[in-house]
């Protein structure tokens, strides 16, 4: 991956996965070069099945944006961000990351899901 970008400069990821919380979900937008698309795929496919074996995975899915843009959102959700740290930290999966085509700028963020009465569920 040639570039890590925050999806919020004021609280990156980074500082997201020392708190604990529990259930979480990565929302992760991709964004790429249109020739590097079918790369980023396989890849991505790759990544998700090493994720899907782990500790504290509960699902994924990944979207790709309407038209001509091949901007992507993986979303997520995991058991805990303990979970989500252990498995995003493993020397297994951090390997993979140089894979990804050097066009490829990703923006994770973890969030959890909050009640609203009336409309949804937490």
């Amino acid at each position: 991956m040639s570039l890590l970008r925050p999806l919020d400069p004021k609280f990156p990821i980074e500082r997201q996965l020392a708190i604990e919380a529990a259930p979480v979900v990565l929302v992760n937008v991709f964004t790429l070069d249109k020739a590097d698309e079918q790369s980023f795929l396989k890849i991505w496919q790759d990544d998700a099945a090493f994720m899907k074996r782990q500790p504290g995975f509960i699902s994924t899915q990944l979207h790709r944006a309407i038209g001509d843009s091949p901007t992507y959102l993986n979303y997520a959700v995991w058991e805990s961000t303990k979970a989500f740290v252990a498995a995003f930290t493993d020397p297994e999966f951090q390997s993979k990351l140089s894979a990804y085509p050097a066009s490829a700028v990703a923006a994770p963020h973890l969030f959890q899901k909050v009640a609203v009465p009336d409309i949804c569920v937490a």
